[in-house]
């Protein structure tokens, strides 16, 4: 017998508002329909009346775990479309920031993903983890999650000596704390029994279907956009993640590896802090169009940007890394078990309010 039942947009297990119509047959998922547009504010269509520099702001809300890196693709292509050169010192401060935010949303999702097969506590020890990155956050932005540190021609604040101490002493405590988790999160044997084999995404389809993120490189695929070596990443010695066995399993562990891999070009980033101003005077308006690209904790970010030689633009259009990975959540969730369903969709770590902006 065949039921129809909706999944979300409000499920005590997810943490954004997707909304899924599964078709089941007794409790085998034989279908997975999506709908978007629940959450959809209009964000793009604001170019009309805020001007680019004021669109800085608004990129940020696009996402408050990513704002960080939606501002700073956002001011990459303008500084592309007007020719700016950016201090090399904002350049690693852009990094640092980039990388902190990566910790953040990866560890905000370690936890939701541990409490999606029932172990809350390990749920509330990701968490724990993270508040000292969001106390990073806030000494050095004043802000815990919309940071604000972006503008066209480099970043509004700087990173003192005595914080850059500070800071290294707390990702050590982090590091210390993160790995202690890594035998339960990797190998124990609930995990396993509810990741492993489940989800499964072939590597000829991930690439077939536009996967993006750890989606992608779980599935064997080396693709990050951090190898393109914007801002200061051409400084700083990165090989992309990548896991083969193309389950939530792999998935999951893509993200644990990025968190250590995050830390470690902090620590290069600091390491090798350029002594330079933090910005640069920007003259004129943005006219031409340019497309820039990031990677956000959650994969590819594409944004395409039309000036036009007044202050606002004619065009921002965004692409963000969930829109590319809803058809592959479409496809590999018929087969699985109705049990699966939560743990499946949270291993593409969902951002609607990116992907309906």
């Amino acid at each position: 017998m065949k039921n129809i039942i909706p999944f979300g947009p409000q499920h005590p297990v997810l943490p954004e508002p997707i909304h899924l119509s599964l078709t089941l047959e007794d409790e085998i998922v034989i279908e997975a329909v999506p709908a978007l547009g629940y959450v959809h504010r209009g964000l793009e269509k604001l170019a009309d009346i805020r001007d680019f520099n004021q669109m800085i702001q608004v990129c940020e809300r696009v996402c408050g775990i990513c704002s960080m890196i939606h501002a700073l693709c956002y001011c990459q292509g303008l500084e592309d479309m007007m020719k700016v050169e950016v201090p090399e010192r904002a350049k690693f401060l852009r990094t640092i920031w980039s990388e902190i935010h990566r910790m953040h949303s990866h560890l905000l999702w370690l936890g939701l993903y541990a409490d999606s097969f029932g172990l809350e506590s390990l749920f509330m020890q990701f968490w724990k983890i993270r508040e000292r990155i969001m106390d990073i956050n806030e000494v050095t932005t004043g802000s815990r999650v919309i940071v604000s540190v972006n503008i066209i021609g480099g970043v509004r604040r700087d990173i003192s000596a005595e914080q850059i101490r500070w800071i290294l002493g707390e990702l050590k405590i982090v590091e210390k704390e993160f790995i202690a988790l890594q035998e339960t999160m990797n190998n124990e044997y609930t995990v396993k029994k509810r990741t492993v084999g489940i989800g499964y995404l072939s590597k000829e389809l991930a690439h077939s279907l536009g996967a993006a993120g750890a989606v992608l490189r779980g599935s064997g695929i080396s693709q990050d956009m951090r190898q393109l070596k914007y801002a200061a990443l051409s400084h700083l010695d990165f090989e992309p993640i990548v896991e083969y066995g193309g389950d939530c399993y792999s998935r999951g562990l893509v993200r644990f590896r990025e968190v250590l891999q995050s830390i470690d070009l902090v620590r290069q980033a600091v390491d090798k802090l350029p002594d330079t101003e933090i910005s640069v005077k920007v003259k004129g308006n943005p006219e031409g169009e340019v497309i820039n690209r990031v990677e956000q904790p959650r994969g590819e970010c594409l944004y395409y940007l039309k000036g036009n030689g007044t202050k606002f633009l004619d065009r921002v259009r965004i692409r963000t890394p969930t829109f590319a990975n809803v058809p592959p959540l479409a496809h590999i969730l018929p087969g699985a078990d109705l049990a699966s369903v939560p743990v499946i969709v949270l291993s593409i770590d969902p951002c609607i309010s990116c992907t309906e902006r």
